[in-house]
């Protein structure tokens, strides 16, 4: 027995939203039309195919576009899924792909239960991720002015061999009597040497950013927690807790472990056993660990 009277199919874009709506019972989900993406124009959706106001069971795949959709609806007191793309049901042989056609396919799918929906953060966390994917985007810029930087010294013949480590404050005194002959090659060198500069002290206000707001979080004790643990540092786990979110949300040890992408695949077929690991696993990034 179905729950909702209506459920709707959002096939969603940068600019327009295909909807197409699936009554309770067996019938022929049915094309709505095309409208544009703009929380004027869902709430106008709304209350055009609910006008008697009752719950609408709304649904969309998870994408470039995020979560401000399902928080609207939400928020105005109706169900909805935001989906897993991977995990969609695909008829075999179909070739013919338009949003028509998707948004028809998400409501009959969704009526019959055969969707999954992906775990929607709240503003909060969503915030913090944003923070800590931020601080690993200015870390990745980091290392790549370094390696252009180096590799501009190495291609001249200026080498450091100091005792301290590259990028430490012996190796800047260092690059500042750096010359070269021909002053244009001193601008470049010059401007190498400012843009790591500036992209450290982008990553420090990063850092120093999750430091401010940690306290605050309401997930900061299980972050706390995480940083007992020998090599953790603030910004790792930072990282982890604002990628898992609430790990309540795993109904068993194996779950997370799946999500994390460490439990092995199995291919298995008459006398042979292959095992393999899982190539993509969740893990902070080499640089957000505590190496000291």
């Amino acid at each position: 027995m179905n729950e909702f009277t209506k459920y709707v199919g959002l096939d969603t874009h940068k600019e327009t939203i295909a909807v197409a709506i699936a009554d309770a019972g067996r019938t022929k989900p049915r094309y709505y039309g095309e409208i544009a993406n703009t929380p004027e124009a869902i709430r106008k959706l709304v209350k055009t195919i609910n006008p008697s106001g009752e719950v609408v069971s709304f649904c969309y795949e998870a994408g470039p576009c995020g979560y401000g959709i399902h928080r609207q609806l939400t928020g105005m007191g109706h169900d909805c899924a935001v989906l897993a793309p991977s995990l969609t049901p695909l008829k075999p042989g179909d070739r013919v792909k338009t949003d028509r056609r998707d948004s028809e396919s998400l409501a009959r799918l969704h009526r019959a239960g055969e969707l999954t929906a992906v775990w929607v953060p709240g503003n909060e966390q969503e915030a913090i991720r944003d923070l800590t994917r931020a601080r690993e985007d200015m870390k990745i810029t980091e290392r790549q002015v370094k390696l252009r930087l180096g590799s501009f010294l190495l291609r001249h013949g200026k080498t450091y061999d100091g005792t301290k480590s590259n990028w430490t404050q012996a190796h800047f005194r260092w690059m500042e009597h750096v010359k070269f002959n021909h002053p244009v090659q001193q601008i470049v060198f010059e401007e190498y040497v400012d843009t790591v500069k500036q992209a450290q002290s982008r990553v420090k206000s990063m850092e120093r950013e999750l430091n401010r707001v940690i306290d605050t979080w309401v997930l900061a004790p299980v972050v706390k927690g995480l940083m007992a643990l020998r090599g953790v540092n603030l910004v790792t786990a930072m990282t982890v807790i604002a990628e898992l979110g609430d790990i309540s949300r795993f109904q068993s040890p194996r779950q997370l472990m799946a999500y994390l992408g460490l439990v092995p695949s199995e291919h298995s077929s008459g006398s042979s056993k292959t095992y393999r690991k899982n190539k993509r696993p969740f893990h902070p990034s080499p640089t957000a660990l505590d190496r000291s």
